[in-house]
């Protein structure tokens, strides 16, 4: 019987999972008390100063004589695809959930993802240590939710430590070890779940051995890719890298080959041995389906190459990340790139500015459209600048979202308020717990572009905070989008363009006309600031010019000296604009306003 249980930490965000997991190093002894700092295990420091979990982490640790391999895993919807990855790498999870907030959105959606996978799953209460904190309340939303016994719920607090030692033992005896034996003389096979780049060593690549076992100096081939490498080191992560002789089947460790470029290892790879290949690769992972999609521009011309470099190697340890280069009149050569959402793309850009010292401008977010052309040709639109002209448009598509919130449910008439407004459908209403209490999972259809920027926000401004929100895509539905154009100083500024359903256009336009004169610096002449759809302006207001005091150096005199002055500034200020000095230098702030409308 094999001593290693692989497993990792799934729950929604903020129920304790990196904090659990600093428990588990604690009891384990895997790192020094000295060494100890909270969140050990989130290592970025956007983790760290966000508090969120961003990236999966693996560690190993020893327990009564068994070896645990455990993946912390991040708990907001935008990061599910590492969730997912996670679990391909693991026998069992430990579904957390907070005991003062009970059963959320992306536990659920989380849990969905472990039985996909057919996991085993140990539910536990965390948390108990808080004065609000209702143990059989949120159990009773678990029994509901996983149809388990009240005796299968475990209790433990990430802070105190309470209840840890128990939920160790219970990871020994629940979850099963992997199939050691049957496949220890199979040919070598190990599946890439995560990868990240290292300045001396290159691509340091996690893998789960699943047959046979590799060594320093072996030779190996990455099944997807055709490249072929020598093993220049292996080992497992606790959590820094620790080097061992092997990696035997069963485990998770990491594999340096010296390979530097992201075309030669990829996430969902299969590693195998170039002198005796395994006939198979593993099944690997299905493409991250990017939701959201904004051009990326350096804001410097010359940073070019450094920004392709950067998301090369982002691309390694964020494989949802998707990017193809784009050519824009006004901002130059850049890239078209895919995120899972808004928090996708704003740790991107975080990322690129901390880690490269990159600055970027980003243009407005939209989803991909479905776009049947009247000539028959179908193409996907994920720019603005791809729409093509009213005439050649037959038919277009956009996505919808099955999206499923929970909340109490004295909030269900704002909440069901917010979504009619975003054009939603109500498909049903589920009660979690009873009582005075109670709790609601309200199910809804929603077009995704309804979510992409501030839906989330104003989820939990109406429910108070108590809200929260899953989704996955359901289909594409037929729409009637036009270009929204926006000008300043009566020029086009391409990357303000956006796709906005035609009979939200002059809304839409009008805060984009507002966030703009709010956020744009004065000039010394008035600014027009529009919103148009082909010719036709829909909203418009004007900035108006900063008043330099010119007559500041006048001392007594006739008033037709600062007549004179007063008409000389009017010449000035209308030459500038003739000359072409009118221009208006877009800050980021500007860009960010509108983004966050």
């Amino acid at each position: 019987m094999s001593s290693i249980r692989n497993f990792c930490i799934i729950a929604h965000i903020d129920h304790g999972k990196s904090t659990l997991a600093d428990r588990f190093l604690e009891t384990t002894n895997t790192v020094e008390e000295r060494k100890m700092s909270d969140q050990l295990l989130d290592q970025m420091e956007l983790e760290q100063e966000r508090g969120i979990t961003i990236k999966l982490q693996p560690v190993r640790m020893e327990h009564k004589n068994h070896t645990l391999n455990l993946i912390d895993t991040p708990g907001h919807v935008d990061f599910t695809y590492e969730v997912s990855r996670s679990l391909a790498a693991v026998e069992g999870a430990i579904l957390l959930v907070d005991a003062s907030q009970g059963v959320q959105a992306q536990t659920i959606g989380n849990l969905y993802l472990a039985i996909e996978q057919d996991l085993t799953i140990i539910p536990v209460l965390n948390k108990i240590d808080l004065p609000n904190a209702d143990v059989e309340k949120v159990s009773e939303e678990i029994i509901h939710l996983l149809g388990c016994k009240r005796e299968d719920i475990l209790a433990c607090s990430g802070k105190t430590g309470e209840g840890v030692p128990e939920l160790l033992d219970a990871v020994i005896e629940r979850i099963p070890p992997p199939d050691v034996e049957t496949k220890k003389e199979n040919p070598f096979r190990a599946l890439i779940f995560d990868s990240y780049y290292d300045d001396y060593r290159g691509v340091v690549a996690a893998i789960r051995v699943i047959d046979g076992c590799i060594k320093k100096g072996d030779k190996v081939t990455f099944m997807g890719t055709k490249s072929t490498a020598e093993v220049l080191d292996t080992g497992f992560f606790s959590p820094s890298l620790e080097t061992t002789p092997t990696q035997d089947n069963g485990q998770i460790g990491y594999l340096i080959t010296g390979l530097k470029a992201i075309t030669e290892v990829r996430v969902g790879d299969t590693v195998t041995h170039t002198k005796t290949p395994a006939a198979e690769p593993l099944p690997g992972y299905k493409e991250a389906k990017p939701m959201v999609f904004a051009g990326i521009f350096p804001k410097e011309g010359d940073d070019y190459s450094s920004l392709r470099e950067a998301m090369d190697k982002l691309k390694l340890n964020d494989a949802a990340l998707m990017y193809e280069p784009e050519h824009s009149q006004a901002l130059g050569i850049g890239f078209r790139c895919g995120f899972l959402g808004m928090l996708h793309l704003d740790i991107f850009q975080e990322r690129l500015k901390r880690e490269f010292g990159l600055h970027i401008v980003v243009t407005v977010p939209s989803v991909a459209y479905d776009v049947l052309k009247t000539n028959g040709d179908e193409l996907i639109v994920k720019s603005p600048q791809d729409l093509p002209e009213p005439p050649q448009i037959e038919s277009m598509k956009e996505p919808w979202m099955n999206v499923d919130i929970i909340m109490p449910d004295n909030f269900i008439g704002n909440v069901m308020g917010l979504v009619s407004d975003r054009k939603g459908r109500y498909i049903t209403t589920e009660y979690l717990s009873a009582g005075s209490q109670k709790r609601a999972m309200v199910k809804y259809e929603m077009p995704l572009a309804s979510l992409i920027t501030d839906f989330y926000d104003k989820l939990k401004t109406v429910t108070s905070g108590y809200g929260s929100m899953n989704y996955e895509l359901k289909n594409y539905e037929k729409t009637d989008v036009v270009r929204l154009d926006v000008l300043v100083a009566e020029e086009k500024v391409e990357s303000l363009s956006t796709l906005v359903w035609r009979d939200s256009a002059f809304s839409i336009g009008k805060k984009i006309v507002e966030s703009l004169k709010d956020s744009l610096p004065r000039q010394q002449f008035a600014v027009k600031i529009q919103a148009a759809i082909g010719g036709k302006i829909v909203a418009g207001d004007r900035l108006s010019a900063m008043r330099k005091d010119v007559t500041a150096k006048l001392y007594g005199g006739d008033v037709t000296r600062k007549r004179k002055l007063l008409e000389k500034q009017k010449k000035g200020k209308k030459t500038m604009m003739a000359l072409g000095k009118g221009k208006v230098d877009i800050p980021t702030e500007a860009y960010m306003a509108v983004l966050k409308r």
